[in-house]
């Protein structure tokens, strides 16, 4: 059996302002790097054997923090980037309800890309196809992916059987946990938006 730990990156500067998406340059804010290390403690006893992040900055020092912690490296895996968020890239979160693609990109996730960028049954698609992979390796393992919280909505709605079109239903917080387990094909969620006490 696989168990997967499903983590989303900290805070950084610009979240609940700008969507981000690949921009270079996105680390933690202080605050992120408390939570990174809260986050850190807060799993350090589950028997992680590899630490697997998102090749984004915010990301990658999220889980140094993990990996720091229990004596790891970091691997990165491009599956589990962030959405490609196209010429939304670095957008005022407050001017994009202006545009009525936004609208429609939150009504119809399964279906709707980014304009010029991804849409989230491909990044779905690619994560899933990560963890598949991690979970046809021989023998019982527990595996860190740090990420993005579209991908950690995305990989617990497959888990689910859930339409992504109700990813509203849904909320990630920074520096949170999902622990899924994972036989096969079939994935069992057993925590959600697990955080450390401040």
């Amino acid at each position: 059996m696989l168990t997967l730990l499903l983590v989303r990156h900290a805070s950084h500067g610009l979240l609940g302002r700008v969507l981000a998406g690949r921009m270079p340059g996105v680390s933690l804010s202080e605050q992120g790097l408390r939570e990174a290390e809260r986050l850190a403690e807060l799993v350090a006893g589950r028997g992680i054997g590899r630490v697997i992040s998102s090749p984004l900055d915010r990301t990658r020092e999220t889980a140094a923090a993990i990996a720091a912690r229990i004596g790891r490296d970091v691997e990165v895996a491009e599956e589990i980037n962030e959405i490609d968020c196209g010429s939304w890239t670095g957008a005022d979160f407050a001017k994009l309800p202006d545009d009525p693609h936004w609208h429609r990109w939150n009504r119809e996730r399964s279906t709707c890309p980014m304009p010029g960028g991804e849409g989230m049954a491909a990044v779905q698609a690619r994560a899933v196809g990560l963890i598949a992979r991690l979970a046809a390796e021989p023998g019982d393992a527990t595996v860190a992916l740090v990420t993005h919280s579209d991908v950690v909505k995305a990989v617990v709605m497959a888990a689910l059987g859930l339409s992504l079109d109700r990813h509203d239903h849904l909320t990630v917080d920074p520096a949170s946990v999902a622990t899924l387990h994972v036989f096969g094909d079939y994935m069992r969620v057993v925590r959600f938006n697990e955080v450390a006490a401040p």
